[in-house]
């Protein structure tokens, strides 16, 4: 009996999808909770996989076809459903289409050539940027293995392996623009090693516009990625030691040796010794050097929306301070114990969830939202937490932070900053959020305005901890202090309620025991 392959429950604010790639042909076997198709919003992509062990006998959605949620996309049969005409038939067309779609090409060697395509781009992203390369060209792989990500302005894309094999041409290299379905490889099916030309091909000599494959320069190797690292930023190859396979300079050690400065090339003396190395040149006139990088996807959503809530919100920043001794003589005295007992540090952002939430209670109108002309009141709470990563600003959300004890908070933030930067949040961990916290205090700063995060009313700010002399009974004394900034929107929020909600976040630190007796 056929069993129906539908597409996964699209979230409320999703109204459709597009087939981004069909994994498995008909005729195909697949195993149970293998990748058959992946679906592409216009927030993330997910995926579909076999619910049980069969064949793949029918697909009813073509790639690039539109579909509803939960609308069925194909059938899986039985293994048996495979043999006699039946199989026959579904073989010969998985095959035709395989052959038009990535339009194979016999090699000499007796490999298929594939052209590696971007994924096809929902309706509301125009184009996206080729953002790495985990593959070069030779290096072999496995079929669905990634090969690249194409950074969108709402998502990272992964484009995989279609067969084993290994790229021979790379058409497209990082951070160049690409559209949807663009052909950005040339990948051949059991090629393998550092010999990637197809049997029949010499490889040519590596001119300024061949970026697909390797040049060796001064008796080294260089990976395309690294010769063009090595070009822009003038270094010198005998200076940075290759990782590769046979001493091959990766993109890799490129940036280690930027990093931490090894392989720049000497000044040149103007003739005087080393007082005149010491002194450099005079800049030839006219020669300013600049660099142009286009701002990535990423980047630009979030210039965008930060631009749209200072236009949109009658945004306002309320100050206070708080004394950290308390919060910092707790987690002195049980950072070891809490450590062994829950395999997670106890920092100090677990306490400023807990406060938040609590504070969040008491005054409903900082956890409300506004949808148009009218107020949404959340009866629960989600806190987002600002991560930052290479990529830009990322704010993923703790749910229902209420109910959670400071070692889960501690957990999900540790989790959250690790896939951050690593590119593998979802879009569904980063919505939704009723208040966000960010924290400015990691990279020194003493004192800032943070802007708020649409369509939240209000956002708090932590800073670095001081040592300040405060006046404590009388006297004069020594204390850890922390300066909070609560940036709110005026249209929903009152002066007088954003700074009590500011003392009540100050209270409970204070006096961390008010935590647990919820006074």
């Amino acid at each position: 009996m056929a069993t129906e392959i539908k597409a996964p429950t699209f979230p409320e604010s999703v109204a459709e999808g597009s087939v981004a790639a069909w994994h498995k042909q008909p005729g195909d076997s697949v195993e149970r909770d293998e990748l058959i198709v992946e679906i592409e919003t216009d927030k993330v992509v997910l995926e579909v996989v076999a619910p049980e062990a069969g064949t793949l006998s029918e697909v009813l959605a073509e790639e690039g076809d539109t579909v509803q949620s939960e609308q069925v996309l194909g059938r899986l049969g039985e293994a048996a459903e495979s043999g006699g005409e039946k199989g026959e038939a579904a073989e010969q067309k998985a095959e035709a289409k395989t052959e038009s779609k990535s339009e194979a090409k016999p090699q000499a060697g007796g490999g298929k050539q594939h052209e590696v395509k971007a994924p096809t781009f929902p309706e509301s992203v125009q184009e996206g940027t080729v953002a790495s390369w985990a593959k070069q060209v030779g290096e072999a792989v496995k079929r669905d293995e990634l090969l690249a990500e194409i950074e969108t302005d709402k998502v990272v894309l992964e484009v995989v392996a279609p067969a084993d094999g290994a790229l021979t041409e790379i058409k497209a290299e990082e951070g160049s623009q690409v559209a949807s379905e663009q052909v950005l490889a040339v990948f051949t099916e059991g090629a393998g090693g550092e010999s990637a030309p197809a049997a029949g091909q010499v490889a040519p000599a590596a001119s300024a516009d061949d970026g697909a494959s390797d040049e060796k320069v001064g008796g080294k190797i260089l990976a395309p990625a690294a010769r063009k690292l090595v070009a822009e930023n003038d270094l010198d190859i005998d200076r940075i030691e290759g990782t590769g396979k046979g001493g091959r300079i990766l993109k890799e050690d490129v940036q280690k040796a930027l990093k931490d400065g090894s392989a720049k090339k000497a000044a040149k003396p103007a003739g005087g010794g080393a007082k005149a190395a010491a002194a450099p040149a005079p800049a030839v006139e006219g020669e300013r050097p600049e660099k142009r990088v286009p701002m990535s996807r990423l980047r630009q959503t979030i210039a965008k929306r930060l631009v749209e809530a200072q236009q949109t919100a009658a945004m306002l920043t309320t100050y206070n301070e708080v004394d950290m001794g308390a919060v910092m003589e707790l987690r002195a005295q049980y950072k070891d114990t809490f450590l062994k007992a829950h395999d997670t540090k106890l920092g100090f952002m677990g306490f400023f969830v807990k406060a938040a939430s609590e504070a969040l209670k008491r005054f409903p109108d900082v956890n409300a939202s506004i949808d148009g002309t009218d107020i949404v009141y959340h009866g629960y709470q989600d806190i987002g937490v600002a991560v930052s990563t290479d990529r830009g600003l990322v704010v993923p959300v703790l749910r229902d932070t209420d109910s959670m004890k400071i070692a889960d908070v501690e957990k999900g933030i540790v989790d959250f900053g690790k896939r951050a930067r690593d590119g593998k949040l979802g879009i569904d961990e980063m919505q939704g959020g009723t208040f966000t916290i960010t924290n400015g205090g990691i990279f020194g700063s003493l004192m800032s305005t943070p802007i708020l995060n649409p369509p939240q009313t209000a956002i708090l700010g932590m800073h670095k901890i001081q040592e300040r002399p405060m006046a404590v009974n009388g006297k004069v004394e020594i204390r850890p202090m922390m300066y909070l900034a609560l940036s709110y929107d005026h249209r929903m929020i009152d002066g007088k309620d954003a700074v009590q909600f500011l003392v009540t976040i100050k209270e409970l630190l204070e006096d961390p025991a008010r935590l647990l007796l919820d006074i």
